[in-house]
């Protein structure tokens, strides 16, 4: 990968290096690029019309009728789950019908189409893959402003808090999530996540040894819909 990502996003060549290689020196993406076979439309127009985001079961993707070529996609994808399944993770294929920012989203936003970090009080990372669609997006660290740190915002939330700008403040950033979402700097380029790529990506941790991987979904209209698994 080069550009916009190259400091913060290594590449591997198997699963096993994606999953075995550790995060360090401020390394915190790693993305196995690979090409895979079938006909991802087909599923999609197969799956029929929807709204939000719909989890896809297995039973639901075996009995849909498809072609040979829709039929190696779908497998394809069940291959993938029955990967991370069979290393002790949990992933979840999703029809992501629609992702729209609301217009009442509210001075920080706190939806997946906001750039933000995932968290979890234990070592756990995220991992990522679309099948069909418009893809994630990562941003490096020095290209991201936290939000709240930016000082109209942070004003903004002081006035929505109703207190001083104390221990109490940030407790209150961090019950909304407020404190897990970015801005790009001026002139930052995110790097995008593509088609078919698996990625792992970094999550906020105590002694996490790397700062979190900073992303977003993109904002898919109706009529566009995704494939995307997410674990």
């Amino acid at each position: 990968m080069s550009g916009a990502g190259q400091s913060r996003v290594r590449r591997v060549r198997s699963f096993e290096e994606l999953r075995g290689t550790r995060f360090a020196d401020g390394v915190n993406a790693l993305c196995w690029e690979r090409t895979l076979p079938g006909d991802y439309d087909e599923v999609i127009a197969k799956l029929g019309p929807g709204e939000g985001i719909v989890p896809l079961e297995d039973d639901r993707i075996r009995a849909l009728d498809l072609t040979a070529a829709g039929r190696l996609a779908a497998e394809a994808m069940l291959a993938d789950q029955q990967l991370l399944r069979d290393h002790d993770l949990a992933p979840s294929l999703n029809c992501v019908y629609d992702c729209v920012r609301s217009p009442d989203a509210g001075t920080v936003p706190t939806v997946v189409t906001s750039f933000h970090v995932d968290s979890a009080p234990v070592e756990v990372d995220t991992w990522l893959c679309t099948y069909h669609g418009a893809c994630s997006e990562g941003l490096r660290n020095e290209d991201a402003l936290l939000k709240v740190s930016i000082p109209e915002i942070r004003s903004a939330l002081l006035k929505e808090y109703g207190g001083g700008d104390d221990a109490s403040f940030a407790e209150f950033l961090h019950e909304h999530s407020y404190d897990s979402h970015y801005a790009p700097r001026p002139g930052a380029t995110p790097y995008p996540f593509g088609t078919f790529a698996l990625w792992r990506i970094a999550t906020l941790w105590p002694g996490s040894p790397v700062p979190p991987c900073i992303h977003r979904a993109p904002e898919n209209h109706p009529g566009s819909p995704r494939l995307l698994l997410i674990s």
